[in-house]
């Protein structure tokens, strides 16, 4: 037993700790959300689907969408930090923990495995584990935004940058003091060289997609209809100097392209479909590290409220779509879009003005800066209604055992 109670310490928007408790209240939360089909639609030959990056993000809303809506059963691959004697395990830890516990309760059988999703060993073990427990796969969720990756084939690695192309961008972004202050400054971020711009797409654009596309092709099991999609984000004119514009949009247009290429090939080798599903704004992780994109959402947040559809909401419909309850409907870029609602011309018209109003004075009015310091706190398991923050919690929690 290692309990203790554990009060959040931060720099910026990264926290030194998670809480399990607030973890796991979180994903039950998620998971109560969706809407559940009928239960004669959740029988033994349900769905096998694969979630790459299954433990953050919309790679967990993919993950609790599918086991509660889809009653697929599977399995996640992530890459998450264990507890130590110092410090807690990543919030990614205790969420999977929570998610496993959630998925056995619905007689769900999915499989966690946590590992380096880039390397060839672990498209191998998953692999031996499809074929083992369920001999086909009919779908596959790609979610994966990491620093950096190594190529297995060379032994190279690649790093990814967060920068413009071609000139300097300046932005405004959100920042807290040390007392919890807002701050609203304009930053400038210089443009990436031709090699930060290779790295980033090496890293975050479609190459690893579809190493595992392949690699599970080659072992014989993909199922008849085998879908893949591969989840990404446009964003607003607001940030798209340093997104869509920039070397992370550089990467998405190679992963959107992947997506092109391999729908192509998966319609001749099993009738299958690729595509990327382009999701609206939310507080990840990933997008907080993101200069501009902080305070875009939370006056996003500001104009819609309750109005922003969650993660979770997103992926069930992405769900809907892949397992045939509704078409599967694409735009000419053979994307999914399941960002409509935040790219309505009303709703960014609407956030462009508080844009050009918000300074630190006014961001208060302007922002829903309550909703989104929650949100930030919740990626670590804090502010979860519900959990008695001053009590002990056990923080050794094993991860999902193996089947």
């Amino acid at each position: 037993m290692s309990e203790r109670v554990i009060t959040p310490r931060n720099r910026g928007f990264l926290f030194l700790d998670s809480h399990p408790a607030g973890c796991a209240r979180l994903v039950n939360d998620m998971w109560q959300a969706v809407a559940a089909r009928p239960a004669a639609a959740l029988d033994d030959d349900a769905p096998v689907a694969l979630i790459i990056g299954s433990s953050s993000g919309y790679g967990l809303a993919a993950t609790v969408a599918g086991l509660a809506r889809a009653g697929i059963r599977g399995i996640g691959v992530s890459f998450e930090k264990a507890p130590t004697e110092r410090r807690t395990g990543t919030a990614g830890w205790y969420r999977t923990a929570a998610t496993a516990e959630l998925a056995e309760d619905a007689g769900r059988e999915m499989h966690f495995l946590n590992g380096d999703a880039f390397s060839d060993e672990m498209k191998e073990q998953v692999a031996d584990l499809v074929k083992r427990r369920f001999g086909r796969l009919d779908h596959l969720i790609y979610s994966v935004a990491a620093p950096r990756r190594t190529d297995p084939e060379t032994g190279t690695t690649f790093s990814s940058s967060l920068k413009p192309i071609g000139a300097t961008a300046r932005t405004r972004t959100l920042v807290f003091d040390e007392d919890g202050q807002p701050d609203v400054r304009e930053v400038s971020t210089e443009p990436a060289d031709e090699d930060e711009i290779a790295q980033t797409i090496a890293v975050m654009g479609g190459t690893d997609w579809a190493r595992w596309v392949s690699h599970l092709a080659d072992r014989g099991l993909l199922a008849d209809g085998f879908s893949t999609a591969a989840l990404s984000y446009i964003g607003s004119p607001l940030t798209a100097d340093i997104y869509r514009e920039g070397t992370i949009g550089a990467a998405k247009a190679h992963l959107e392209q992947t997506a092109r290429e391999l729908d192509a090939r998966l319609r001749d080798l099993c009738g299958g479909r690729a595509v990327t599903s382009v999701n609206g704004a939310a507080v990840t992780q990933s997008s907080t590290a993101i200069p501009g994109i902080a305070l875009y959402t939370g006056l996003l947040r500001g104009v819609l409220g309750d109005r922003m559809v969650s993660p979770v909401d997103q992926l069930a419909e992405l769900w809907d779509q892949l397992t045939g309850v509704q078409p599967l409907v694409t735009d000419d870029e053979g994307r999914v879009r399941l960002d409509t609602w935040e790219l309505a011309p009303e709703v960014q018209e609407a956030v462009a003005d508080r844009w050009q109003a918000a300074t630190t004075e006014t961001i208060t009015d302007l922002a829903d800066l309550e909703w989104f310091r929650d949100s930030v706190r919740q990626l670590y398991g804090f502010s979860a209604p519900g959990v008695d923050y001053p009590a002990p919690v056990e923080t050794e929690v094993p991860w999902p055992a193996a089947r």
